[in-house]
């Protein structure tokens, strides 16, 4: 079973070779042959070992040897297992010759403006294939080498996250500031042919790719359906310190002048022209495809104050963490609490934050729950988004700091729930690199995390 983890703060070219092994399961074929946990894999018949998808892929004959590191010395073990059985390997990072770095200078980069004193990881821009694959990534293909292309087919990873942002390729140059960027429909084509299918985005920048542009785009990719699973539509995120805000540093500006990127916020307006261009893609595609093929951020209905989509219209969410779905996804969870509502048998009253974006919905199903359910009392607050920004209104780039400032003075009852987006991967972290337990000792109250409406209820049924 593949258990990769990875450090994103670590590069490639700044690790020694092979993977850190940190634990070796108990009477596992690795533990028979004598690996020990601070042994560093270096190979396997010979040939080097990339990261542990790599072991994964070729471990399965049934007396591999291994080529370990141990103090300094290399040492080679004979593995024997069954053709299928597992190793039994953790390394303590899951790529082993680091995280490939992007080599694009988009404009509308968000990591571009970021003050100092974020989390370190929010630094480095990762553009990895293999985190694509793994974690669904999005990622540009302007990187890969030759060998990359080779083992993508040879092993299958599929499917790829991709970002294409235009299938124009002057377009895309300009976009992702790269004039040697590659034609990605052509990548595109060669991926499926070698049987490895696609999710896609066009992050779009108004007066630049969206109109015509954005038509084109889908139609490109359209083009290569059923390869291409799926064509994320969303808008480019600025903040007041990102890119375009009055602090744009000198060098920066005359870069974006030369790339000739020159975009405007997303307006309601604007908005609202997305999503009625879209909407006859999608109903041609669900009768050529028999699902909607292209989808909108959610962000595109909030601000055009639209309704979202029906749960059966978003086929299964492919493209849930990039923001599409979402929405849709806490109705039908309020809904579901609302057929089985919790039961609590003390009063409970709890504080509800979450970013201005999500308020509108988010706020009235809150108060309804709180209606249904005997015993509970919600007080729901937007927080506004004052270390980036009150233009960046989601919920996930919302700092411990700016939920203080939100609720100072108040009586926030028996606890604060925030929600689980704002945390890091491992929910130990906020943006500004404080932590849950650093944010109840600012409030005073206990802090939940929660990802969904029905944890909400639980973590309150633990305040009675």
């Amino acid at each position: 079973m593949l258990s990769i983890e990875f450090s994103p703060s670590r590069a490639a070219n700044h690790r020694p070779p092979g993977g850190l092994i940190v634990e070796v399961a108990s009477e596992s074929p690795a533990a028979r042959a004598g690996v020990r946990p601070g042994d560093r894999l270096l190979a396997l018949d010979g040939q080097p070992v990339l990261d542990e998808i790599d072991l994964q892929f070729r471990q399965d004959h049934h007396r591999p040897r291994l080529t370990i590191e141990r103090e300094g010395h290399a040492i080679d073990l004979i593995v024997p297992k069954a053709p299928f059985e597992d190793l039994g390997l953790r390394f303590a990072d899951g790529l082993f010759d680091g995280i490939r770095e992007c080599n694009n200078t988009c404009a509308f980069c968000f990591l571009k403006g970021l003050p100092a004193g974020l989390r370190r990881s929010l630094y480095f821009k990762d553009d990895d294939y293999r985190l694509s694959f793994l974690y669904g990534n999005f990622v540009t293909l302007t990187i890969l080498s030759d060998s990359d292309w080779i083992r993508i087919a040879e092993q299958r990873l599929t499917p790829l996250y991709v970002s294409v942002h235009a299938t124009d390729p002057a377009l895309r140059r300009r976009l992702l500031g790269n004039p040697t960027a590659p034609d990605v429909v052509e990548q595109l084509r060669w991926l499926a042919a070698h049987g490895i299918r696609t999710h896609t985005q066009l992050v779009v920048l108004p007066g630049v790719n969206d109109g015509e542009a954005l038509r084109r785009s889908i139609e490109d990719l359209a083009a290569l359906a059923p390869d291409v699973l799926s064509i994320g539509v969303v808008p480019v995120g600025l903040s007041g310190r990102g890119a375009f805000s009055q602090q744009i540093r000198p060098e920066l500006a005359e870069r974006l002048r030369r790339q000739g990127v020159r975009p405007a916020l997303v307006d309601d307006a604007g908005a609202r022209a997305v999503v009625e261009l879209v909407r006859p893609y999608q109903r041609q595609f669900r009768r050529q495809f028999g699902r909607d093929l292209v989808y909108l951020a959610d962000e595109y209905y909030l601000r055009a104050g639209l309704p979202v989509p029906p749960r059966a219209r978003y086929d299964g969410y492919p493209q849930y963490q990039n923001g599409i779905g979402m929405v849709r996804d806490l109705v039908e969870q309020a809904k579901a609490v609302r057929r089985r509502p919790p039961r609590f048998v003390r009063p409970v009253r709890i504080t509800a934050v979450s970013g201005e974006l999500i308020a509108p919905v988010l706020g009235p199903l809150l108060a309804d729950l709180a209606d249904t359910i005997d015993n509970v009392a919600i007080e729901f607050i937007p927080v506004r988004n004052t270390f980036f920004g009150e233009t960046v209104t989601a919920s996930g780039l919302l700092t411990s700091g700016d939920i203080v400032a939100a609720l100072a003075g108040r009586d926030l009852g028996d606890g604060v729930a925030i929600p689980r987006a704002m945390l890091n991967s491992e929910g130990t972290r906020f943006l500004d690199d404080t932590t849950p337990a650093n944010l109840e000792r600012r409030l005073g109250v206990p802090v939940g995390p929660v990802g969904t409406m029905r944890e909400l209820f639980r973590w309150a049924a633990t305040l009675q």
